[in-house]
């Protein structure tokens, strides 16, 4: 599902009624009509249920003023409440409060002197909240009557509708700066904005009901920009496996990884690109741990290399690393490699003579030099192999040279523009994980919980971007893929084992219930 901004919203909205004769009241009035319908499916038959309905002046308010009139027209007890100046509202809103008028209605201002009593005592009555205070285009930080009553809101312990996004989230970057409606449910016209898939937003959504106002589908489906990860999509990415087709047809996953006292990190990885659907999985680790890598799962083929005294991988392994790839069609390179010299020297020397698709996490990006966009480019420039890297927002930081904060605070900004300057596909992983293509795509990844914020699962996501690609997907699409499946064995693994003591071995068996969830 596109996901789009404030600005790209209005245009679709301009075009639809410059281009397409949609007049801007019809628009307004099927937004109010799905407002109103949801609130009718939180309260039933809404005849002589009282409900509150906060509006600001802009396209918000009038939209629900429309869904006041329709409430108000099935017997509901409806309660407008204006924050501005009633003179302020023109255009579409400005006719749709003249309709409420003349209904009538009277019409209650935020700046009146007992407004936030009379909003208090409204909401201990009230059984259900709309909020239609602030729309797309608000930015910074609500202040004054308006917070309070925002608070009062939250505080009420009442349903809230959000019209299109809660008021005191940011549209184009999900950002709550202060107040911040908490909805139950948010009625989202045409296309989720990116503010409502991404956190902090997102957590203050409810539940997103993206609904259609009759905007021309031509608007609506562009295939470029940013999308919401669904279910649907991924399945349509999956390969089918044909009746006459063998292990080879899937690809050969060669993971470089582990070290002493971190094998099970390599371990993981490997074991979730079998699970991931790869044909063939060899495990290549420091030669004293193959024997106890090869205990750790049967159907993984494993291979001794060359190691220092503090049991990493040497630079010698690279001629031995380099052989097996000319039969390899992936490499995953990372998980559990530590930080020893010779090892940093090896990963920097290898990568930039991959010529197979390649997954780089963990000890991998770390071994990274400063200012890494010509390492990473290497052999990229002009159709090479494709790399994926899945840095957490620490690693992130260091690769860009800034502090961790920062990082988080933009989070789409920083995964695509590392996409473009270092032509790579980026899985920046987090609440929400970004995957973004240098290309310009971009995939928001709305499964996956807290209780994944434990040592391994990275290693897991490693292992199933590389099992994926080995079985011929685009690079964003392996690691979208990927990151959707692993947030679902997540939630299936805390559903089982609760957040808190979940474990990276817990999300690993549950690849495969996600996939039977995925392909239906």
């Amino acid at each position: 599902m596109r996901v789009v901004t404030a600005a790209e919203m209005r245009e679709m909205d301009r075009c639809a009624t410059a281009e397409y004769a949609i007049p801007s009241l019809v628009l307004m009035e099927n937004a109010g009509l799905k407002v109103y319908e949801c609130v009718r499916a939180v309260l039933g038959d809404p005849a002589g249920k009282l409900v509150v309905v906060l509006i600001g002046k802009g396209n918000n308010g009038g939209d629900g003023l429309v869904a006041a009139r329709h409430l108000f027209q099935h017997g509901a007890r409806v309660k407008v409440i204006l924050d501005g100046d009633a003179g302020a509202v023109t255009g579409d809103a400005g006719a749709n409060l003249e309709i409420w008028r003349r209904l009538g209605q009277r019409l209650y201002l935020l700046q009146d002197r007992n407004a936030i009593q009379v909003l208090q005592i409204a909401l201990m009555q009230a059984d259900v909240v709309v909020d239609g205070l602030y729309g797309t285009g608000f930015k910074g930080e609500i202040r004054d009557r308006a917070r309070r009553a925002v608070e009062a809101v939250n505080e009420s312990g009442k349903p809230v509708v959000a019209i299109d996004i809660p008021s005191g989230v940011e549209a184009d970057t999900g950002a709550v700066r202060g107040a911040a409606i908490r909805a139950d449910h948010t009625v989202c016209f045409g296309l989720p904005k990116v503010g409502l898939v991404l956190e902090p937003g997102a957590g203050r959504v409810g539940k997103l009901h993206v609904v259609d106002i009759s905007l021309p589908r031509p608007l609506l489906e562009d295939e470029g920009g940013r999308h919401l990860l669904t279910g649907s999509l991924v399945r349509s990415w999956l390969p089918l496996r044909g009746r006459e087709t063998h292990k080879g047809a899937y690809g050969h996953v060669l993971v470089v990884a582990g070290a002493r006292g971190m094998l099970g990190a390599a371990c993981l990885a490997a074991q979730a690109a079998a699970k991931s659907g790869a044909g063939l999985v060899t495990l290549a680790v420091p030669r004293s741990l193959q024997e106890a890598a090869a205990g750790f799962r049967a159907e993984l083929m494993t291979m001794g290399l060359p190691e220092t005294g503090a049991g990493t991988l040497s630079r010698a392994a690279r001629e031995q690393i380099e052989d097996f790839l000319g039969r390899a069609a992936v490499l995953a390179l990372g998980p559990g490699l530590s930080t020893h010299s010779e090892t940093v020297e090896l990963v920097r020397e290898l990568l930039p003579g991959v010529r197979v698709p390649s997954v780089l996490d963990a000890d991998g990006l770390n071994a990274a030099p400063e200012n890494p966009a010509e390492w990473f480019r290497a052999g990229r420039e002009e159709g090479g192999p494709p790399l994926v890297i899945t840095p957490h927002p620490g690693e992130m930081a260091r690769l860009m040279g800034v502090r961790a904060v920062e990082i988080q605070a933009d989070r789409l900004g920083a995964a695509e523009w590392a996409a473009g300057a270092w032509n790579c596909t980026v899985a920046l992983k987090g609440a929400r994980t970004l995957v973004a293509a240098p290309g310009g795509t971009t995939y928001i990844n709305p499964t996956g919980n807290p209780g994944m914020a434990t040592g391994g699962t990275g290693d897991v996501l490693t292992g199933m971007v590389a099992g994926l690609l080995a079985q011929g997907l685009a690079p964003e699409r392996a690691a979208g893929a990927a990151v959707f499946l692993h947030g679902r064995a997540g939630d299936l693994a805390a559903a089982e084992h609760g957040q808190v003591s979940m474990l990276a071995g817990d999300v690993l068996e549950k690849i495969t219930a996600a996939f039977l969830d995925v392909e239906g």
